[in-house]
């Protein structure tokens, strides 16, 4: 068996992903998965359009149920979402994984994730196109939680109503916030199934 070379036990043995990053990363999954199921419950009670969700992928069975799965998900993802941020921000990795992000990197790495030629080398270091699919996806769970305030206590914040277009206006923005998180996902799992090796260092954080 040929002996590891210097580099190769670095690469092996580095931490990539501290604990309180997975523990927060997996509970975050776990809180979008019951949202998401969930939502698609309430959604088919009363939909916007003309389809509805297969109720095969949908959790609670009937509206009252998905609705206390959605809420019991929506402070999941609000408190650990929060120490998500906090922590980031605080260690400074917020900073220096997600930053900085240039129209130029993004072009470039977007070109060649489409192309199928986006390289991942160093799973220490994001790229342009995946500084911007996770600042994107942040701003997109923001914008689930606060249009999701308005379905919940609608009277009780007035401005943030009238922000999205009312009530109406805030079903359509809590939908299309959530279909823009399902292709985030589905485009995040096909990346770890290119690139497994992602996966084990969520898992195991080297």
């Amino acid at each position: 068996m040929t002996p590891l070379t210097a580099p190769t036990r670095v690469a092996r043995t580095t931490q990539i992903h501290p604990v309180w990053l997975r523990a927060t990363h997996w509970l975050n999954a776990l809180a979008v998965l019951v949202m998401v199921a969930s939502g698609w419950r309430v959604y088919n009670a009363a939909p916007l359009f003309g389809f509805r969700f297969p109720r095969e992928f949908t959790l609670g069975g009937w509206l009252g149920g998905a609705l206390q799965w959605h809420f019991a998900g929506m402070w999941l993802l609000a408190i650990n979402g929060l120490v998500y941020l906090g922590l980031n921000v605080a260690s400074g990795r917020f900073a220096h994984k997600y930053f900085p992000l240039t129209f130029s990197d993004l072009r470039r790495d977007l070109g060649a994730a489409l192309r199928g030629r986006l390289a991942h080398v160093d799973p220490r270091t994001y790229n342009g196109a995946q500084r911007a699919a996770y600042l994107f996806v942040i701003a997109d769970l923001m914008l689930l939680v606060l249009s999701g305030l308005v379905l919940w206590k609608s009277v009780q914040f007035p401005l943030l109503r009238q922000a999205v277009g009312g009530y109406e206006g805030a079903r359509q923005v809590h939908l299309f916030a959530m279909a823009a998180l399902v292709f985030f996902i589905s485009g995040h799992l096909i990346m770890v199934a290119l690139v497994p090796r992602t996966l084990v260092a969520m898992i195991r954080g080297r």
